[in-house]
């Protein structure tokens, strides 16, 4: 093997289609693009969402609904969640640190303490927020919550 005598694999190169070159060629003429219409001119590129001249898509189908820009997303951790933590842990005091350490949430996460299960040891709980049944089953089983 000689390198003047290296060409690429048969089928894995095409030659290029030369378009505009004349009559002889097979694509003179219109070169390709039909006869008239804005895609036989140069300059032409399709608009986005463009159908053709038809009522396009996005001006068919109504408006409705919208997103607001002030609201709070928070992360959902329920009352057997914790219980499970701290038992997993073996702690009686819960903060965000510790449920970013365990996977329950993540370190951008605002994190809502929500009332599902039951607390049966007594727990403190620091998270952003909390629901009121939360809160009483907290109370209830001696901890106390506080607010960041």
């Amino acid at each position: 093997m000689k390198i003047h005598t290296l060409k690429p694999a048969e089928g894995s190169t095409k030659k290029n289609k030369r378009i505009g070159r004349g009559q002889g060629s097979g694509r003179g003429g219109t070169s390709t693009k039909g006869h008239k219409g804005a895609q036989s001119r140069s300059g032409y590129s399709t608009k986005l969402g463009f159908e053709g001249g038809q009522m396009p898509l996005q001006r068919r189908v109504p408006k409705f609904g919208f997103k607001n820009r002030f609201r709070v997303e928070y992360k959902g951790v329920n009352l057997d969640t914790i219980q499970a933590l701290s038992e997993k842990i073996k702690a009686n005091k819960i903060d965000i640190q510790v449920l970013i350490d365990n996977g329950v949430a993540k370190k951008q996460d605002l994190v809502k303490i929500l009332g599902r299960g039951e607390v049966t040891t007594k727990i403190d709980i620091t998270a952003h927020a909390f629901s009121a049944s939360a809160v009483e089953a907290i109370e209830k089983s001696g901890g106390s919550i506080s607010k960041l």
